[in-house]
Parts: structure tokens; sequence; C-alpha cells
């Protein structure tokens, strides 16, 4: 498909293809800055907790649940050098109220100032604490999915990677929304005109800030760049979701296609025309669709 799915044609044409760079990301990050605590709704209740030798986490609690219930430790995006758990405050609410399933959104520390692993040690450390007080939260200790989107993804897929070769928290499936998983596509020649959001500029920046040196080296670890894992033998069922037009299409389809050859249960749901980001319009019919294939997969996932 050649050009932007319908619910998305029109917005396509005004947003820039590129939003983190040197010059931008003092901007970007003031409009982005957290937003407080979250907010409760009817079915949601909602409250900020501090985490040891991590963060703060955004949790979400669905009402009226008298069991234990499944858990999400969900990442935001933002190409590791921005956002914040705030932006995703509407999804986690989804989440928790759609699947009765208690959601925590961490922060973790930004490059260029906090480059790989700082990261990575602030999820585990959230993923541990989740664990450890499974029961005081409600949550079954073996019914924890790792997600997030964009960096959030791929940061996801490290930590989930992370957590196999530990063995010290089960890990029951992975939600992978268009992950940014390889530094080594910086400088190909993979940019399209229709890409948006985050193009090979970003990326560049985006990767050079996380790992603290030009990407595409050597001795890039795994837990920082997924796609270089060797083996993805005895990762959890995963779910993938990218669009045609999104810079990481590549890439997210090369490691679903892995993840099956390696034997895992891997859903990869491709959507026509969208870019980068494009769930970001909630109210698109294409968003919505996207946000129920996720949902469905999870309900299938924790059953």
């Amino acid at each position: 498909m050649s050009t932007f799915h319908p619910d998305l044609a029109l917005v396509a044409r005004i947003l820039p293809r590129i939003t983190a760079g040197p010059r931008l990301l003092k901007v970007v990050r003031r409009l982005g800055r957290d937003t407080g605590a979250p907010r409760s709704t009817p079915s949601v209740r909602a409250f900020l907790r501090d985490i040891p030798g991590a963060q703060t986490a955004r949790v979400f609690v669905p009402e009226g649940v008298t069991q234990l219930m499944p858990a999400m430790l969900w990442i935001h995006g933002g190409g590791f050098i921005m956002g914040s758990p705030a932006q995703d405050d509407e999804v986690a609410t989804t989440f928790a109220r759609e699947l009765g399933m208690t959601v925590v959104a961490p922060s973790y520390r930004l490059a260029p100032e906090h480059p790989f692993p700082a990261a990575m040690d602030d999820l585990y450390a959230a993923l541990t604490w989740l664990h450890a007080n499974a029961a005081a939260l409600g949550v079954r200790a073996d019914r924890i999915v790792i997600g997030g989107a964009s960096a959030g993804g791929g940061l996801a897929a490290g930590l989930t990677l992370l957590a196999r070769d530990r063995k010290e928290i089960p890990v029951a499936f992975q939600l992978l929304v268009y992950p940014m998983l390889d530094d080594r596509t910086v400088g190909k020649t993979i940019d399209g005109t229709n890409h948006r959001l985050w193009n090979e500029g970003s990326n560049r920046f985006g990767w050079s800030s996380y790992l603290g040196r030009e990407p595409g080296g050597a001795d890039v670890p795994v837990y920082a760049a997924p796609a270089r894992a060797e083996s993805l033998a005895g990762l959890p069922p995963t779910w993938i979701g990218v669009g045609t037009f999104d810079l990481f299409h590549d890439e997210d389809v090369e490691y679903a296609k892995r993840l099956e050859a390696a034997g895992i249960a891997v859903e990869l749901e491709i959507v026509s025309g969208a870019f980068h980001g494009f769930d970001v319009l909630r109210r698109a019919n294409v968003s919505k669709t996207f946000l129920a294939r996720q949902i469905a997969a999870l309900r299938r996932a924790l059953a």
C-alpha cells in the first residue's frame, strides 16, 4: 500500500517527520512533562507509588475485582530521551478496565543524561517490586505481562530478555507496540517519505543518546538492542504491532519471524498505511481497532 490509511491521511499532511533532535529535545520535554498524579475513574483507581531503588510508578487498579488478577508493567515511549508514564494514562486505564488487571507504569531515567543501563536498571527494579509485592497488590505473581510502545516496546523486549536470563521473575506475555529494537538500522536507507514523527535523524539521535556512543558497533548489549540477541528461545508468548509506514516496520517483522522460528507463540499485527505512533489519535477507528487487537491478545493469553 503506497498511500496513508484513510483514517490517517488528513492528519498525515500536517504531522512532522521528525520530533526529536538536539535542538528540539528541550522543547518536546517541556511540552510532555509529567502532569502530577493520575486520575481515578469510577471503574479504575489510580495513584502514584514510589519504587525502592528506582523511580515512581503510576498504578491503575480495576474496581470490584475480588480475586487475584494479572498485572502489566507498561513502559512509555519517547525514543529513550523523552516522555513520561503520564502520556499513557488513558491506555493504562483502558487495559485495567477491560482486562481486570493492575497496570503499573513506571518512570525511568532518560538519555542522554542517563545512558544504558540506567533505564534498564530502573525497569528491572520496578519489575522486581511488582513481583515481590504481588500479594499485597492483589496480583498473581505468575501472570505478569511486560508491555510498551516505541522505545518503551524496545525496553519491554530488553527487560523480558533480562528476566529470562536472570531466571528470577517469570514473565507471562510481552506486548510490543511498534518497538524500537535494533540500533543497526541507523544509517541504512530505510527512511521513507511517508514516515511521520520518527525518521532516520530521530532514530540516530535516540540510539546515540541511549547507547552513549555511535550505534551499530560490535559490542552493544542485547538488553539495549534486543534484535541483537542470538537466541530468542525461552521468551514468553508475544504480540507485536506495527504500521507499514513505520521506520521500525522491518525490524519488528524480522523479530516476529525470529520468535516464531524459536518456537515462541507470536502474533504480528501489521496496519497498512499507518505511520509511527498513529494510535495517539485515539478516536480514529484504525487506532481503536489496533488497541482492541492488543486487548484481545492479552485476554487470550491470560485466560
